[in-house]
C-alpha cells in the first residue's frame, strides 16, 4: 500500500514538474512571437537608441567603407 502511494505521489510530481515545463514554453514562446510583432513609435524609439553613439557608428563604417573602396580601386589598378 506504501508503494502504491510512493508511486502515485511520484507520478503526479513528475506530470506537475511536466505541466510546468510545459507553460514555460509556451510562455516564452508567447512573448518572443509577440515581440517580433510589435510596432515601435519614434518617441519610443528615440528613447532607447543613443542617438550620438548610432552617429559615431555610421561615421566609422562610412571611413571604413570609403577605405575599402580605395583599397579595391588601388588593387583594380595593379591588374
Amino acid at each position: 500500500m506504501k508503494n502504491d502511494k510512493q508511486s502515485i505521489d511520484a507520478n503526479s510530481s513528475a506530470e506537475n514538474v511536466e505541466q510546468h515545463l510545459q507553460e514555460l514554453e509556451k510562455a516564452d514562446y508567447e512573448l518572443l512571437y509577440y515581440s517580433q510583432e510589435q510596432s515601435f513609435s519614434a518617441d519610443e524609439l528615440a528613447r532607447v537608441i543613443n542617438e550620438r553613439r548610432l552617429n559615431e557608428l555610421l561615421a566609422q563604417s562610412d571611413e571604413f567603407l570609403s577605405g575599402l573602396n580605395s583599397e579595391i580601386e588601388d588593387f583594380d589598378d595593379s591588374y
